[in-house]
């Protein structure tokens, strides 16, 4: 799929999202969870919602700046950076947060987790 493809697959998937409330699109191939990610463009200033895989730990959702294997990080990592105020949805419970990446000490911690997850 091309890049313009994934960006239609993610507009559908959020919107299917937010419509029923994450049942039957919150999850993802086995069993992994899915939340909806907003941020504000660090460039227009617009909302932009992304569903992504996440990893639950404690009480912190865990979310990787990947993108699908390219070399440059994905736009909500840039846009996180810029201003890590954003909202998350889970299900239907939508939470305020500030996003931030792990240090060294956390990412020890997660990744072993994260192997496995």
């Amino acid at each position: 799929m091309s890049g313009r493809d994934w960006r239609l697959f993610g507009r559908i998937h959020a919107k299917l999202y937010q419509r029923l409330g994450g049942r039957f699109v919150g999850t993802v191939g086995l069993g992994r969870k899915v939340l909806l990610l907003t941020t504000t463009g660090r460039k227009s200033g617009l909302k932009r919602t992304t569903p992504l895989v996440y990893m639950p730990l404690g009480n912190r959702q865990v979310i990787y700046a990947s993108n699908g294997g390219k070399e440059s990080p994905p736009a909500w990592w840039l846009n996180l950076q810029a201003k890590p105020e954003a909202t998350i949805q889970i299900g239907n419970a939508i939470s305020e947060v500030r996003a931030r990446a792990a240090n060294e000490s956390e990412y020890a911690d997660i990744w072993p987790e994260a192997e496995t997850y």
